[in-house]
């Protein structure tokens, strides 16, 4: 069943690189980290599917951006809840935003926000920052952080085909799950020592 949806990926490639831009805005992390396995696998190559995800995590990045410069705090007492972003967050990160607002910009994308991403991107857009320095900021950090996300799923890929026996490739697989929720965790537990 996979392996039929792999192939349908590659037959339709143009209309895959368009729903990889979607899925991007949503879930960036894990997609690269994913198509990283299937460029090592052979199914994409790797430049393409790297300019996909970028682009796709830049144009969540400028939605957020938007929402927090049009709608600002009545967005966040209406909606915030679902997004598990607060007006304490807001002010939170705004007060220390307002001196190093460029260097927590990178330092966000390049972390995922280590949990706190989408509160940094709303607060750029309150605080009004101009959306070129904006962009430029979030696509030098996305250059880094795509590449690293893929390096790392291509890296675990090689890994498990490097090695024949059924018990190795379940330690590297379960190696590569119990990093996932580490980084997750530390993600959750920075967010709520710094947040909340």
């Amino acid at each position: 069943m996979q392996e039929y949806f792999i192939q349908l990926a590659v037959q339709h490639i143009y209309l895959t690189y368009a729903v990889i831009i979607i899925l991007a805005c949503i879930e960036g992390p894990v997609l690269s980290m994913m198509f990283g396995i299937l460029i090592k696998l052979g199914y994409f190559s790797f430049l393409p599917v790297y300019a996909a995800l970028m682009i796709g995590d830049l144009l969540g990045d400028t939605f957020w951006y938007y929402v927090g410069r049009h709608f600002g705090y009545p967005f966040i007492r209406r909606f915030g809840k679902y997004f598990s972003v607060t007006e304490e967050g807001v002010t939170k990160v705004s007060e220390v935003f307002n001196k190093h607002k460029y260097s927590i910009l990178f330092i966000s994308k390049i972390s995922t926000g280590f949990g706190f991403a989408l509160v940094t991107l709303i607060t750029a857009g309150i605080a009004k920052i101009p959306f070129r320095r904006y962009i430029f900021t979030n696509l030098l950090g996305q250059f880094i952080w795509s590449g690293m996300l893929i390096a790392v799923g291509f890296f675990f890929s090689q890994l498990y085909l490097s090695v024949n026996d059924i018990f190795s490739r379940m330690s590297i697989i379960a190696l590569f799950v119990i990093l996932l929720f580490v980084f997750t965790g530390f993600r959750k537990y920075i967010r709520n020592r710094i947040i909340v």
